[in-house]
């Protein structure tokens, strides 16, 4: 009987230890960071976007531009350690556009930069990259053989 008790006062002391070291999050705040994380990094894209083709440069390469610039933008500040602090505070806002992927790339070289060129960063660096790279050729090569087998059966 001493026993049970033990237990009993054991397991509501670890609870009340859970309860107090468990970080609280509020859902509708953490929203609202990710939508204004991402928000802002969609203004920016714009803005590039915008002062591009001010330049003259047609749709098609101002966002070729743009894209390179925030994959640029992301990898540096990822390299200074600053766009892990982004995330922390704006969540899936900064992981959804091609910023966070480009993020993802980055951090694994920097992680294992200690590791050297070869095994760490030149191996490192498509863990996450890799598969996505693989699955998107991949898919499109199937994709295109539909398309041309059904150009030559005259589907389309």
């Amino acid at each position: 009987m001493m026993e049970h008790v033990k237990n009993e006062t054991e397991k509501k002391e670890y609870e009340k230890y859970v309860k107090e070291v468990t970080p609280v999050h509020s859902l509708p705040a953490n929203m609202a960071k990710a939508f204004l994380m991402g928000g802002l990094i969609c203004v920016l894209g714009q803005f590039l976007l915008n002062t591009a083709m001010g330049y003259g440069l047609d749709q098609e390469k101002a966002g070729s531009w743009c894209s390179l610039i925030l994959v640029l933008l992301s990898a540096l500040l990822t390299g200074l350690n600053i766009y892990p602090k982004l995330a922390k505070f704006g969540g899936a806002g900064t992981l959804v556009p091609i910023t966070g992927f480009a993020n993802s790339i980055a951090a694994a070289a920097v992680e294992y930069q200690t590791e050297g060129e070869v095994f760490g960063k030149g191996s490192k660096i498509f863990t996450i990259a890799g598969p996505v790279i693989l699955y998107g050729i991949f898919s499109s090569w199937v994709l295109g053989l539909i398309y041309w087998v059904g150009k030559i059966a005259s589907w389309w």
